[in-house]
């Protein structure tokens, strides 16, 4: 559920996207709707709200909402301001790298592994398989953030596509990975875990 709700804002902009631009009128205002820059404001807006029902709902955020939010409109207004939609290409990719330097970053500070601190609850794993998981993340993210990129910069004409669908489809492909790598040290759930790895 999670993870439909975050993906929300993402859609609405690959559909104001792909709507051929069209003037439109509103409160006798001009305003072009379809294309990249309404797409981009719809993200920002979109963004602002989805987030801000679930601020109100749970009076909190989690740390990936709060990066993704405020990448949204600092990379979304810079796009508009100089109506340029460069700024927007950097947004994923730089995301996705500091996602990887938050994960790495939980090798040398905290008590716990930052997927430990995500999965632990649910999982009991050895400490190698921790450590090999959160290094799987960090390498999960520094390609996810070289492969939009590429294609932000390489292949213009599908850059949208691969930012909603090529990016989920990469997320979807790992996870299944994980899960079936998981699988395979289940039945060292019982052997204990401390933080013995760094």
């Amino acid at each position: 559920m999670k993870q439909f709700i975050d993906f929300i804002p993402l859609l609405l902009f690959f559909i104001v996207y792909k709507i051929e631009p069209r003037i439109v009128e509103i409160a006798g205002h001009s305003l072009t709707f379809g294309g990249i820059f309404s797409a981009t404001a719809m993200l920002i807006l979109s963004s602002v709200v989805v987030y801000g029902i679930l601020f109100f709902k749970q009076r909190k955020l989690e740390k990936s909402q709060w990066l993704t939010l405020i990448a949204c409109i600092v990379f979304g207004s810079l796009t508009l301001a100089f109506h340029s939609e460069t700024f927007l290409k950097w947004k994923a990719p730089v995301v996705n790298w500091l996602f990887a330097l938050v994960f790495a970053g939980s090798h040398f500070i905290g008590d716990k592994l930052l997927i430990k601190r995500v999965m632990g609850h649910a999982l009991t794993l050895p400490d190698a398989v921790w450590t090999r998981l959160n290094l799987a993340w960090i390498a999960f993210f520094l390609f996810c953030g070289a492969a939009n990129l590429f294609v932000a910069f390489t292949f213009q004409s599908i850059w949208v596509d691969f930012k909603v669908f090529g990016s989920l489809g990469l997320t979807v492909l790992f996870l299944v990975g994980q899960g079936i790598y998981l699988s395979r040290h289940l039945h060292d759930s019982d052997t204990p875990t401390s933080k013995t790895e760094d």
